[in-house]
């Protein structure tokens, strides 16, 4: 039986067709998934208007009789044409149906209706041309006047408009969310009763029914709030009540020790740590020695010393035996960490912590050598890839897991790598990608947020420039010269491409998101057509340029980059797998061509692999987005500023609606339907005040059985999931 009425199946509530036609269209399979399809926007049937009183081009809607119908065959083609002429006493209206012959039967002279349309003229005579209208049967309260108050209630009632597919129109979504509203019965709700008095909202059954049938504007307008309130409270409920969840579990309190390895760590290092770090570094270090499981997040510019941040975390755990996996993105970042870690660490401290490197596509020798170690608990500091979830990894003694570019992964493989700890082990999240107060709320709701914002001393300028081949086509050969005299200067140079080759983009394109994305360039800049160019270019006559992408394998990846950190390569023609963590001292242009199918997080990622070193950094963008667009809006945000929390919000400002957090849907239940991250911050805000003083006084919401049936129905671990990736 199912727990609620929403669970119910769609082809107990509408019959097998109608549930198979939903279901292949849209996923669905309860009523509770269809009742969140939600209108997109609300159509109205206009106003009463008298016939001799309307306007050219005007949506109207009238009350009249039918006068007479007659049939005619069309001049110039096929078929026919059926005019049906009404009145209301006043004046004659004709309506024109084309090839639609059948509706003879219903439009007879003497019948009463309704008629809805746009005002058309036809050799000086107004018509509506396919008209919406509905007819009166005998004895309606309707068949009245043109001025009869339940018609003008029918006339002014907003019409529904829903998301549609090809095989499952509007006016159908309609019909089966009456049908399933006409037997819906009371519903729980997930809200407290407290809760929604305080804010005004109204119950959950009456919300779904005036956001699909309103008789008014108001009605729909406070149905949404109280929905969208309903989806934020849901959601903020989920993250709370896994950071409660987490907190109940025991972990092994990691405090080093006053002459230990954090001590000789910190006295070796030839700089001093910023006040930034510093504090960060505190609160990490206070999380480390609760006997509960530090669940945070270190938000931080590119190049701010995150990695530093939690290599001091490592040697905290290391202090009392205690193992750390650091989880990398790509194999490119896995190598990078191990090189920078063993570096940073100098040779006693590298010698004593023995960290080791492991990924998918190492030799079977090396992998059985690297999980060797692991599980005796030789190598204390572990670098991987995906490789690290898999079933036939473990560990000595996991006391911390560090996520590096956490956008890029789930929860799911989180709390695979977090399982591996024989207690849980404490969890530090990186990334790279400043995130605005409202996303940080929804997407990362279960953990504490740490912020460094402060850069090194000696972080050289990057200067961003757009260049725009679609107004000035010549430019780019100014790109390869000016790439050219860094090059005389002893610098190196990264090209990034969106595409591998002409069939294989490696990026999501941003620009397929955006309206103008059909007029879009069809040659997609790619590194295989890059290279080959660049090659033959005179200005980089002489030069050492090579390719760089995910389709090489891992040994050809790491042979290239260590040629090119070791200043034998002068120009990397690469795809996005430098985006992050690649730390070449030397290198000081970036050219990034195509830049509009970039994002904004990605644009900035990609600029911070320059300037890295004592040089100042040259950003040149590469676009051939037209001025005006919201692509090239993209580019020039990142040209005009290097603050990496300024650009976030730009890029939260810039995105559609629904576009923040991408696609939540899994299995058909989709988790957020009205609530916008990028607007509703205020909402998300009270939902989570409200959501956590439930969840303090009620951890596992037993008082609550609305709320949790609600965080199973519509936040299942694959939505999670999927909040967690974006």
């Amino acid at each position: 039986m199912p727990t609620s009425p929403l669970d119910t199946t769609l082809s107990n509530a509408l019959g097998g067709r109608t549930a198979g036609a939903l279901k292949r269209a849209f996923g669905y399979e309860t009523v509770g998934d269809l009742l969140s399809h939600y209108p997109r926007r609300y159509a109205r049937r206009g106003e009463l208007t008298a016939l001799s009183e309307l306007a050219i081009g005007e949506s109207v809607t009238i009350v009249a009789e039918v006068l007479d119908v007659r049939e005619r065959t069309m001049r110039a083609r096929r078929g026919s044409i059926l005019e049906v002429r009404i009145g209301d006493g006043q004046g004659i209206l004709t309506l024109t149906f084309f090839n639609q012959a059948w509706r003879a039967k219903d439009l007879v002279p003497g019948i009463r209706g309704i008629f809805a349309g746009k005002v058309g003229d036809y050799r000086g005579n107004r018509q509506l041309a396919h008209p919406d209208y509905e007819l009166f049967e005998q004895g309606d309260e309707r068949n009245a006047e043109a001025g009869d108050a339940t018609a003008q209630r029918w006339a002014k009632q907003p019409i529904p408009i829903y998301p549609a597919s090809a095989s499952v129109a509007s006016w159908q979504v309609q019909k089966s969310i009456e049908v399933a509203l006409d037997t819906l019965p009371p519903l729980p709700d997930s809200v407290p009763e407290t809760v929604r008095a305080e804010l005004q909202l109204m119950p959950l059954r009456e919300a779904l029914e005036k956001v699909h049938r309103p008789e008014r504007d108001r009605d729909w307008k406070a149905a949404r709030e109280t929905l969208k309130f309903d989806e934020a409270f849901v959601l903020q409920a989920a993250l709370l009540q896994q950071r409660a969840e987490l907190r109940v579990s025991a972990a092994v309190a990691r405090v080093p020790a006053p002459a230990g390895l954090l001590a000789r760590f910190d006295e070796a290092l030839p700089f001093d740590l910023t006040g930034d770090q510093s504090l960060v570094g505190a609160e990490i270090a206070r999380d480390l020695a609760a006997d509960v499981p530090m669940n945070r997040l270190v938000q931080g510019e590119v190049g701010s010393g995150k990695t530093l941040v939690a290599l001091r975390a490592m040697l905290a755990v290391a202090e009392s035996g205690g193992q750390s996996a650091l989880l990398a993105p790509t194999e490119v970042l896995a190598a990078q960490h191990l090189r920078s870690i063993v570096t940073t660490l100098g040779p006693d401290l590298a010698a004593t912590l023995r960290p080791v490197l492991l990924t998918g596509q190492m030799p079977v020798a090396e992998r059985r050598k690297a999980t060797l170690a692991m599980v005796s608990g030789q190598a204390q500091i572990v670098v991987g890839t995906h490789a690290l979830i898999s079933d036939r990894v473990e560990f000595y003694d996991l006391g911390l897991v560090v996520v590096d570019e956490q956008h890029r992964f789930g929860v799911e493989q989180r709390e695979a790598l977090r399982r591996k700890g024989q207690t849980p082990p404490h969890v530090l999240v990186l990334t790279a990608t400043p995130i605005p107060r409202t996303v940080a709320m929804t997407v990362f709701g279960d953990l504490d947020v740490s912020t460094i914002a402060e850069l090194p001393k000696g972080r050289q300028p990057i200067e961003s420039f757009v260049v725009p081949l679609v107004d000035h086509p010549g430019w780019i050969s100014r790109v390869w010269e000016r790439s050219s005299e860094e090059i005389a200067r002893g610098r190196q140079v990264f090209v990034v491409c969106p595409a591998i080759d002409a069939a294989t983009p490696e990026v999501a394109d941003e620009l397929a998101e955006d309206a103008e994305a059909a007029e879009a360039p069809v040659a997609i800049a790619s590194v295989d057509g890059v290279l080959a160019a660049l090659r033959d270019a005179p200005a980089l006559a002489g030069r050492r340029i090579e390719p760089l992408h995910g389709r090489m394998s891992a040994v050809e990846k790491d042979a290239v980059m260590q040629e090119y950190a070791a200043g034998r390569i002068d120009v990397l023609v690469a795809t996005t797998v430098i985006e992050v963590g690649v730390d070449v001292p030397n290198a000081s242009t970036m050219v990034v061509l195509d830049a509009e199918r970039f994002g904004v997080s990605q644009l900035h990622q990609l600029r911070g692999r320059v300037g890295r070193g004592g040089h100042p950094g040259l950003c040149l963008l590469v676009t051939n987005a037209e001025e005006g667009t919201t692509a090239r809006e993209r580019v020039a945000a990142v040209a005009s500023t290097t603050d990496g929390f300024e650009l976030a919000q730009i890029d939260l400002d810039l995105r559609r609606e629904g576009d923040v957090l991408g696609s939540l849907q899994s299995g058909g239940r989709s988790s957020l339907r009205l609530l916008r991250v990028a607007h509703d911050g205020d909402v998300i805000a009270l939902a989570r005040e409200h959501a956590a003083e439930v969840i303090e006084a009620d951890p596992t919401l037993a008082g609550h059985p609305a709320l949790a049936a609600a965080l199973a129905r519509r936040l299942d671990d694959a939505s999670r999931d999927a909040l967690a990736k974006n």
